[in-house]
């Protein structure tokens, strides 16, 4: 049988060998650890860079989207108001030399009457220059005399007045009634004893409504009693705007 005998010499060679592989560990151990470590800075680095891209990226987008809304917005504005403004507006005048029977003689450029945009009055028609929504309107005003009537028939002196607004368009073929409407002059003759013999009588006839009209569209009125009708200004008118 073999003893062995540890001297001390062999001891300090263990504590030796020993603590050289604790300082080889160690060292490891501190190498990865600032790898790691740098590693992690690298991408918190790049993560933060990510992110700061990014939110500049969409804080400049943020800031272009209200410029372009206000562009559209000042844009649509803009044509809002000049389609507000796109009106045409003619007096009317009647001559008992002319041989119309049922129309008004408009006249544009006289007085009140002006056209602005591209309306035109062409042979005493308002022609409509593109298809949209219009506001057509038209004011007939009548000085009617009266006269006393029958005693036994009170209410024959009553005269009719009528006015009325044609639209003639090429998608239909013939004309069509836009407005529309009748009074009754000297109506009042049966209720207040009858008017005396020459005593005038006034009254007048408004039409005004929104259509939906087509380029190229003609529009004309046609009045009955021009004899009758009033042309002092502001109390006879035709007129068009576009919405």
């Amino acid at each position: 049988m073999v003893n062995y005998m540890t001297t001390a010499s062999d001891v300090e060679m263990g504590l030796q060998q020993k603590t050289v592989v604790l300082v080889e560990k160690k060292s490891s151990t501190g190498w990865m650890g600032k790898i790691i470590l740098a590693i992690f800075v690298v991408v918190l680095c790049c993560g933060g860079a990510l992110l700061f891209v990014s939110y500049w990226n969409g804080r400049q987008e943020m800031q272009a989207v209200p410029e372009k809304s206000e562009t559209l917005i000042e844009k649509k504005d803009t044509g809002k108001t000049l389609r507000v403004f796109l009106h045409a507006v003619f007096s009317g005048s009647f001559d008992e030399g002319e041989n119309r029977k049922d129309q008004v003689e408009w006249k544009n450029g006289q007085g009140q009457a002006f056209a602005q945009g591209d309306f035109q009055l062409d042979n005493n028609t308002i022609i409509i220059p593109k298809t949209g929504l219009y506001f057509v309107y038209s004011q007939a005003s009548f000085r009617v005399t009266c006269g006393e009537g029958d005693k036994h028939s009170p209410g024959k002196s009553h005269i009719p007045l009528s006015h009325r607004v044609w639209r003639y368009s090429d998608s239909i073929g013939t004309e069509t009634t836009l407005l529309n409407a009748v009074r009754s002059a000297c109506q009042n003759s049966a209720l207040e004893g009858g008017y005396s013999e020459g005593q005038s009588c006034y009254n007048a006839i408004y039409l005004g409504a929104v259509f939906q009209l087509k380029m190229g569209d003609k529009l004309r009125t046609e009045t009955n009693q021009l004899s009758e009708l009033e042309t002092e200004e502001g109390k006879t008118f035709f007129g068009v705007f576009a919405l």
